[in-house]
């Protein structure tokens, strides 16, 4: 007799397989990573077709197999329907997406992944534009935290002194190193080739970088909010920046970018999506 289980699930990648079937790897709360085949769900009107597009949430029956597990039932219980409206909020979400496939694990529960990853969809998909790529950090700096490994931005990594951002300073400099695990204040003077001596050339970060990187260690930020606030970001006391401008933002999704993909050690095949629509969007 056939084993099935029930699992509810998210769809974070789904791949052809076959004439008309897909395979889909869905992150669970109990269960972690499950990879099933969704069998003809590329017909026309398929029962399964619109369940097993991206960031849906089913209720899913699934039949265990020798090589696949197979779904035959599904469930939905939520979609994200703002995200596929807006290219900018659809490359995010899939950014987002594949560094969760990059952390989670299976046969093993991941509730809190699970959770998170879904508080920063429901975010994305009320980001007004100008505000994604906040939404986009802010999102992958929680998903590092969650998983132990988010970079120090608070404290610098070798003395443990508290950073605090001179905004009104405009050589405040302080250095980024991916090595020792976030910032790194400035000690020594680069040469005159803008080097340190004995290192390669560091990464550094103005008051404006550090002050957006230490809002994202934050539940909330004021500049993910929902569309028509872009009024409160003028009020945040704690950035006292005039404008968050996408370059900024970008340039602190570039960091943070290098330092997942140093630590994974893999490609986020997405980000070069968000490098195309964020230059055109």
């Amino acid at each position: 007799m056939s084993q099935t289980y029930k699992a509810t699930g998210i769809n974070l990648k789904a791949v052809p397989l076959g004439e008309t079937d897909r395979l889909l790897t869905l992150l669970t709360p109990d269960l972690g990573l499950v990879r099933v085949v969704a069998p003809g769900s590329r017909k026309h009107q398929s029962r399964l077709g619109g369940r097993s597009d991206l960031f849906v949430i089913n209720q899913c029956l699934v039949v265990k197999g020798k090589r696949l597990d197979k779904l035959v039932q599904a469930e939905t219980l939520r979609t994200f329907p703002g995200l596929s409206l807006h290219l900018g909020r659809l490359t995010a979400s899939q950014y987002l997406a594949e560094v969760v496939l990059l952390m989670a694990l299976s046969d093993c529960p991941q509730a809190d992944l699970f959770q998170v990853f879904v508080e920063h969809l429901e975010r994305l998909e009320t980001a007004a534009p100008n505000a994604l790529l906040a939404a986009l950090c802010h999102g992958l700096y929680h998903l590092l935290a969650l998983a132990g490994v988010a970079p120090e931005v608070h404290h610098c990594t070798h003395s443990r002194q508290v950073i605090v951002p001179d905004l009104l300073d405009p050589a405040w400099q302080v250095e980024f190193s991916a090595e020792s695990g976030g910032l790194v204040q400035v000690t020594q003077p680069p040469d005159a080739g803008g080097r340190r001596q004995g290192q390669n050339r560091p990464m550094m970060l103005t008051a404006t970088d550090v002050a957006l990187l230490q809002q994202l260690s934050k539940p909330e930020i004021l500049s993910t909010a929902a569309i028509g606030s872009s009024a409160g970001l003028a009020q945040s006391a704690e950035i006292a920046i005039a404008a968050k401008t996408q370059q900024l933002w970008s340039r602190v999704e570039r960091l943070l970018r290098e330092y997942t993909q140093a630590y994974f050690e893999r490609p986020i095949r997405s980000a070069t999506l968000v490098d195309v629509c964020f230059a055109t969007v």
